[in-house]
């Protein structure tokens, strides 16, 4: 078995990321190109603390229709309540850590950390390291989003119309390339489906609310497919 310490653990998890922090590049790139509604420090401090793409696109959006600030809190809010359906997967891993990784690995949560973190702490082996390959992911990706908001505050935004040349489609093959090696079995696969057709058709729900339905309703979904092959 391969000796694992926190630095080794750490350094993989940042090279487990690369593949989904190249898709997210454009991503980060136009965000801070399209925030002409924030000044500078606003938009560098949204990355910072906030740290949340999808949310800080909504929130973009919202800001230049002139919505008041409870109603974009409410809608980012809603928006990123999938991250709770992560953080009840990570319980098992990370409920004896002490408070300070609880805290940080919580804040950095994204989508891109949960997949590359949930695959290291179901691999087999009993590396008491794994912790550090999730902080090791989870850093690079919120190293790399701050870093292309930077670059689309100063260079993207000297481009002309770089929102137009579609990059922002990067991020769903990223999303799509994430969860196709998770389809391992027809609950898995009964869940996906049903959580992509429901949320075309719960799209035009307030607030985003469309995402939670979709995603409570393939999950529901799921287990009831889980068990029906159970007694099957």
């Amino acid at each position: 078995m391969t000796k694992t310490s926190p630095r080794s653990e750490f350094f993989a998890g940042c090279r487990g990321m690369i593949p989904l922090v190249v898709g997210s590049i454009p991503f980060g790139i136009i965000f801070g190109t399209l925030s002409n509604e924030l000044s500078f420090g606003a938009t560098l401090a949204m990355s910072a603390f906030v740290f949340a793409g999808s949310a800080q696109f909504i929130a973009l959006g919202l800001l230049a229709v002139g919505t008041t600030l409870p109603l974009i809190i409410l809608t980012t809010f809603v928006v990123n309540l999938r991250h709770l359906l992560y953080a009840v997967s990570l319980v098992p891993y990370l409920q004896r850590s002490p408070p300070i990784w609880k805290l940080l690995l919580g804040f950095w949560l994204t989508d891109e950390a949960f997949m590359v973190a949930i695959a290291r702490y179901n691999q087999a082996d009993s590396s008491p390291y794994k912790h550090w390959y999730h902080l090791g992911a989870a850093t690079f990706m919120y190293a790399n989003w701050q870093l292309c908001t930077l670059v689309g505050l100063t260079i993207g935004q000297l481009i002309p119309n770089v929102q137009s040349w579609g990059l922002d489609f990067a991020m769903s093959v990223t999303f799509i390339g994430m969860i196709i090696p998770y389809l391992i079995n027809l609950p898995m696969l009964v869940a996906v489906f049903v959580a992509g057709v429901s949320s075309l058709f719960t799209h035009s729900l307030p607030h985003q609310l469309g995402l939670m339905v979709a995603a409570l309703l393939g999950i529901t979904a799921g287990v009831l497919c889980e068990k029906l092959n159970l007694k099957g």
